[in-house]
């Protein structure tokens, strides 16, 4: 009896994760694998002419469709008991604040949270409403302006010198950090106002001294999902040196793919794991699991070495991400590595461009004092006024800015 129902068990397991990843396959990657078919058909002389479908991309597919499957699998493993409230499933599914751009909630984490009797917490709601204050500042300020230039720099890249085609990539990394980690923010920040706890999905990432590191910072609920549901159950760091090749490549192109249905998402985690593989195989993947400079205003030579080379490696590898397709990606950064790296970037609107770049250094240097706190806009000054000042300050730019608005880079995921 014991053998059928477990045999039963898996029979549902299996059915949930085909059903669930059947639909975001046939919604998000039918014309992409049906285009390679076709490419590779053409390839061989032989011209085929099938129905590709003109499908709209239902919001958030890619987010509510691993958290269902966090919620069948914990089930599975008996983590976590079956709900029978079907209301309470429906709202963790459909949770507003992070339903179209995440954070990936557990069910572990989120589910429970719907049985409890909520009462206003006056401390939560403040901490709640100055970390969307902090989330619409990076989105609004720093995101949709880095955005101007990058899109600018990235569509007329065959006019720029090596310098511009650089700063263009920085600003892109920019702007896809404060695009998504401001979006994390409001989503977070909103369900404390409601009396829900989140997951926190960014950590100051882009001071990480190493790609491991990076990725235990950057959209934390996706590799953290991705380390208990896929990377471990492939046998994860136990087995031989293959085995842990493997798996770090699977990991990371699996990654690229769930981003998007493009060659350029796909070489993107390929290059990832590429950075990630010296330090697996010299078993210095988990060296830097403590915040940079802990205890220290300033960092060390080292540190400061270590964060500008990751930083470098993530600007490069954020262009594929960035880059219509692989041509375009690859003659970019052929571009970059010309004589013109060691000129002065020349493009319309260097100085407005100037603010923006100050603006970055203004977040840089917050999120730095505050790099040891679930968010930036934790640690304020204890004089009332001061903080008051330090509100309107903000408010003040992010509606000054909001004329430039654009719709959130993860929504198309």
């Amino acid at each position: 009896k014991n053998e059928e129902k477990q045999s039963t068990r898996k029979i549902l397991l299996w059915t949930s994760i085909i059903v669930n990843l059947g639909f975001l396959g046939f919604f998000k990657y039918y014309n992409f694998f049906l285009d390679n078919f076709i490419a590779a058909f053409s390839f061989f002389g032989q011209e085929i002419q099938p129905n590709t479908l003109n499908i709209i991309l239902p919001v958030g597919i890619s987010f509510y469709t691993f958290q269902t499957l966090s919620y069948t699998i914990d089930v599975y493993k008996k983590k976590l008991e079956p709900t029978e409230d079907f209301i309470a499933f429906s709202a963790f599914v459909c949770f507003f604040p992070q339903l179209v751009a995440g954070p990936i909630e557990r069910a572990t984490n989120l589910l429970p949270q719907f049985y409890k009797k909520r009462t206003f917490e006056y401390d939560k709601a403040v901490d709640g409403m100055r970390q969307i204050l902090w989330g619409l500042f990076k989105k609004v300020v720093i995101a949709d302006n880095c955005a101007e230039y990058a899109n600018l720099i990235f569509n007329n890249y065959q006019d720029y010198n090596g310098s511009t085609l650089l700063l263009g990539a920085i600003f892109f990394t920019f702007q896809i950090y404060g695009d998504f980690s401001g979006y994390s923010d409001i989503a977070i920040g909103t369900s404390r106002l409601f009396g829900f706890d989140l997951k926190q999905n960014f950590a100051t990432p882009y001071f990480s001294r190493d790609i491991a590191e990076f990725w235990r910072r950057w959209h934390m609920s996706l590799s953290t999902w991705f380390r208990d549901y896929l990377y471990i159950p492939l046998g994860g760091s136990r087995g031989g040196t293959w085995m842990k090749v493997r798996n770090t490549f699977i990991i990371f192109l699996v990654s690229g793919f769930w981003h998007g249905a493009n060659w350029t998402f796909i070489v993107w985690g390929g290059l990832n794991a590429l950075y990630f593989l010296p330090l697996l195989l010299l078993k210095r993947n988990r060296t830097n699991l403590g915040v940079v400079a802990e205890g220290r205003m300033l960092p060390s030579f080292k540190e400061l070495f270590q964060m500008g080379t990751t930083f470098l490696l993530t600007v490069l590898a954020w262009v594929f991400f960035r880059a219509e397709n692989l041509t375009v990606a690859l003659n970019f950064l052929k571009n970059i590595v010309t004589k013109g790296l060691f000129k002065a970037p020349v493009f319309d609107g260097r100085k407005s461009a100037a603010v923006t770049i100050l603006v970055i250094f203004i977040l840089i240097s917050i999120e730095w004092i505050n790099r040891s706190k679930s968010h930036s806009f934790n640690r304020l000054p204890k004089n009332k006024m001061l903080r008051y000042i330090l509100y309107y300050m903000l408010i003040g730019t992010v509606l000054f800015n909001s004329s430039t608005e654009k719709e959130f880079i993860y929504f198309q995921f």
